[in-house]
């Protein structure tokens, strides 16, 4: 028993931003951002409009340079080891991603370019890609989507296959930027018991949901990071963080949460200061 704890306090971060400060034209986006994700945890990032969500990802990415700090993946620092390999340990699902999407695309071929991220796939798949895509599509629960083409999938469909596209490249963290953005209630509800499913399985990689609505924080999630106005507020267990006093300096007005079954409901009362954008 000793010796697994000596493990698991030994094993390097899946994921770890420390000190991070992005400043562009004399505007400061994010500043001192610290967050560690550690093996075994899933994490929502929450925060309003303006919070400095979108460009933690996009550092987290390769697609926005710090202006300081360090983000390292399982220990392999951006800077001093090669982007584009490191950038292969994170799927992202987001809706610029899917709005590039070719709609004469199949989904089998939609998953299978994934191992080599490209958008628009050309070319002849291999029986092995195919294989993979057609695995990875039964296991997000859609593997009759198989020969349909893009320009006929629902969102919901859409967001799972690139769900699928994403773990083609065999991620050790998956990040979904407001995947139910433009889903109805019930697609969206159906899409949420699905990565609760997904979390749950055992080779399932490290989930990072990015939203800032409450009730899509499924039960799967052990962890939250609470941005405002381009600094950390609170990071930590979801038990901890997930309070009235903590999301009502978030989201600059004083709220009620409520907790049901594992799942959030918050009720907006009147803006405590004006909000300001980043």
């Amino acid at each position: 028993m000793e010796g697994n704890c000596r493990i698991l306090k030994t094993a390097k971060p899946i994921l770890s931003v420390a000190s991070l400060r992005i400043e562009r034209g004399g505007t400061v986006i994010l500043h001192k951002v610290g967050w560690h994700v550690q093996h075994g945890e899933h994490w929502v990032i929450l925060g309003a409009n303006g919070s400095g969500k979108t460009s933690l990802l996009s550092a987290l990415t390769g697609y926005l340079m710090p202006t300081s700090g360090e983000i390292s993946v399982l220990g392999e620092t951006y800077g001093e080891s090669d982007w584009r390999e490191l950038r292969k340990q994170i799927g992202l699902v987001s809706s610029s991603i899917r709005q590039m999407m070719s709609d004469a695309e199949t989904a089998l071929e939609t998953v299978a370019s994934g191992k080599i991220a490209m958008i628009d796939f050309w070319g002849r798949l291999s029986r092995t890609d195919k294989i993979s895509a057609k695995r990875l599509l039964k296991q997000i629960e859609c593997e009759y989507l198989a020969d349909r083409e893009w320009r006929v999938l629902s969102q919901g469909e859409r967001q799972r296959v690139l769900i699928a596209r994403a773990l083609m490249a065999q991620p050790r963290v998956l990040i979904l930027d407001e995947p139910c953005a433009g889903l109805d209630p019930a697609a969206r509800e159906h899409f949420l018991q699905f990565l609760q499913r997904l979390g749950r399985r055992k080779n399932s990689p490290t989930l990072v949901l990015v939203t800032h609505h409450v009730e899509e924080i499924m039960p799967v999630f052990s962890h939250v990071l609470v941005l405002k106005d381009g600094a950390v507020l609170a990071a930590g267990k979801k038990q901890t963080v997930m309070t009235a006093e903590i999301l009502s300096r978030a989201f600059h007005t004083k709220l009620r949460l409520r907790i049901k079954r594992g799942r959030y409901a918050m009720e907006i009362g009147k803006p405590t200061t004006a909000r300001r954008v980043v």
